[in-house]
C-alpha cells in the first residue's frame, strides 16, 4: 500500500491535474465512476507498473525476512560411560549453576566396590615388594655362603694336590677326585645362587613395578568411574526444566536427565533465513535493522557477518532409495549470520524470539567511484535510496506487531 501510494504521487496524480486543470474535466462530471478507467488509464496503468517494479525492487536488493530468530544450544545433562539409579539431586527446576558445580549424583555401590578392590590389589604388590627386596637380601648372602664353601673347597683341593706333588701316593688319587667334584659341586651352588638373586632383583625392578603401574592404572579407572557417577555441570549457564528426582534412572543414549544452557547463548547474534533468489544480493558487511517479538517497539541496528555458503533443502542423507527431487517441496533460505552494530544491541531480546529482519543494500563505494557512469550511478542512487520505504516498512511492522499479536490474533 505504501509502495502503491507513493507511485501514485508520480503517474495517477499528474494525469489528474492534467485532466483537470487543462482538459478541464471534474469528478462527478466528465469524470465519473465508470469512465474513471478511460479518463485515468495512462496515470492508473503507469501507477500499476511503476508499483510493480518498485516493490520488486525494493525486496530484491534490500530483502527481508520473517524467518529470524536467536538461536542457541543446549547441553545435555547426562553422565557419562555410566548408567544407574539416581541418588542425589543438588539443583532445582529451574536454577543458574557454575562450572563445577554437582548437579546430581547416582548411586556408586558398584564403583567404590571397584575403587575398595584395585587399592587392596596395589596394597598387595606393594607387600610383595617388600617380600622381593628381603628375597633379594637371602640370595646375597646365599651367594655369600655358597662362595666360602668353594672358597674352602678350593683350599683344601689345592692343599691336597701340593701335597701329592711333593710326595706322590702320599694323598690317594681317590680323595682329590672327591674334592674336585666337590669344588664343581660348590661351585654350581654359587651360580645357583646368582640365578636367584638375579630373578629376585628382576622381580622387584620390573615385574612388581608392572604389576603395581597396572594396579594403579586399573585404580584410577575405577576412580574415574566413580567420579562418573558424580554429574557436574560442564559450563556456567542454567538448568531449566530439571524434573530429575531421587530413584530415576539415568541412562546417556536413551534417558537424559535435562539439558543445561550456557551463560549468554543466544545473546550473541541473530540468525535470519532469506529467500534463494536473494542469494546474490546476501553479502558479509550488509547493514540491517531488526524488531523482535519480545521487545516490540524497538529497532536494532544490525549488521551480516557470515552467509552461509549452502541451503539446508539440499541436505541428505545415504540410504537404501535414491533421492527423488521432486519430494523437496518447500524451498530452502539463504541462512544469515548477524550481529548487533552496537554493545548491547540484543539486551533485552530473549534468546529464540521471533524476529522480522531487513537488510539494505548500500553502493556507496560503487557511486563515489569515478568509473560509474552517470546513469549507472543514478540507477545506483535509486536502488539505495528505496531503502528508506522499507525502513518505514520494517518501523510500521514493529509499531503494529504487539497490535497484531494481541488483539488481532484472537487469542
Amino acid at each position: 500500500m505504501l509502495e502503491l501510494i507513493l507511485c501514485s504521487l508520480f503517474t495517477l496524480l499528474p494525469d489528474y491535474l492534467y485532466r483537470r486543470y487543462v482538459q478541464g474535466k471534474r469528478f462527478g462530471k466528465e469524470i465519473t465512476f465508470f469512465s474513471v478507467w478511460y479518463e485515468l488509464r495512462w496515470g492508473i496503468t503507469g501507477c500499476l507498473m511503476l508499483t510493480v517494479a518498485l516493490i520488486t525492487m525494493i525486496f530484491y536488493y534490500h530483502p527481508a525476512t520473517n524467518a529470524a530468530t536467536l538461536y542457541f544450544r543446549t547441553v545435555p545433562i547426562m553422565p557419562v560411560g555410566v548408567a544407574g539409579r539416581v541418588a542425589e539431586v543438588n539443583v532445582g527446576y529451574s536454577q543458574d549453576v557454575k562450572k563445577g558445580d554437582v548437579l546430581f549424583k547416582l548411586d556408586s555401590a558398584k564403583q567404590e566396590a571397584a575403587v575398595e578392590t584395585a587399592k587392596r590389589k596395589v596394597a598387595e604388590i606393594d607387600a610383595s615388594m617388600a617380600s622381593a627386596q628381603a628375597d633379594v637380601v637371602k640370595a646375597e648372602a646365599q651367594i655369600g655362603e655358597a662362595k666360602a664353601n668353594l672358597q674352602q673347597a678350593k683350599d683344601e683341593l689345592d692343599v691336597k694336590s701340593e701335597l701329592q706333588r711333593r710326595n706322590p701316593g702320599i694323598v690317594p688319587q681317590r680323595d682329590i677326585e672327591k674334592l674336585q667334584v666337590l669344588v664343581d659341586q660348590r661351585q654350581s651352588g654359587v651360580d645357583a645362587a646368582n640365578a636367584v638373586k638375579q630373578s629376585a632383583t628382576l622381580r622387584v625392578s620390573t615385574l612388581l613395578p608392572a604389576e603395581k603401574a597396572s594396579a594403579e592404572a586399573a585404580l584410577a579407572e575405577a576412580q574415574v568411574l566413580l567420579d562418573q557417577t558424580v554429574v557436574r555441570a560442564g559450563v556456567d549457564g542454567r538448568v531449566e526444566q530439571f524434573l530429575l528426582r531421587v530413584g530415576d534412572v539415568v541412562n546417556q543414549l536413551l534417558r537424559p536427565a535435562g539439558v543445561l544452557i550456557p551463560a549468554g547463548a543466544g545473546k550473541g547474534g541473530l540468525q535470519a533465513g532469506f529467500g534463494q533468489i536473494e542469494a546474490n544480493v546476501m553479502k558479509e558487511g550488509m547493514v540491517a535493522e531488526a524488531t523482535c517479538m519480545s521487545r516490540p517497539w524497538v529497532i536494532i541496528p544490525m549488521v551480516v557477518t557470515n552467509v552461509q555458503d549452502y541451503i539446508a533443502a539440499g541436505q541428505f542423507q545415504g540410504g537404501q532409495q535414491l533421492l527423488e527431487a521432486q519430494n523437496a517441496v518447500k524451498p530452502g533460505t539463504v541462512l544469515a549470520f548477524l550481529e548487533p552494530l552496537y554493545k548491547d544491541g540484543l539486551r533485552g531480546v530473549t534468546p529464540g524470539s521471533t524476529c522480522i529482519v531487513n537488510a539494505y543494500t548500500s553502493n556507496h563505494e560503487e557511486i563515489a567511484d569515478p568509473k560509474t557512469g552517470a546513469f549507472r550511478g543514478f540507477a545506483l542512487h535509486v536502488v539505495d535510496a528505496t531503502g528508506l520505504v522499507h525502513a518505514l516498512l520494517l518501523r510500521i511492522q514493529a509499531l503494529l506487531l504487539p497490535i497484531k499479536t494481541l488483539v488481532l490474533s484472537g487469542h
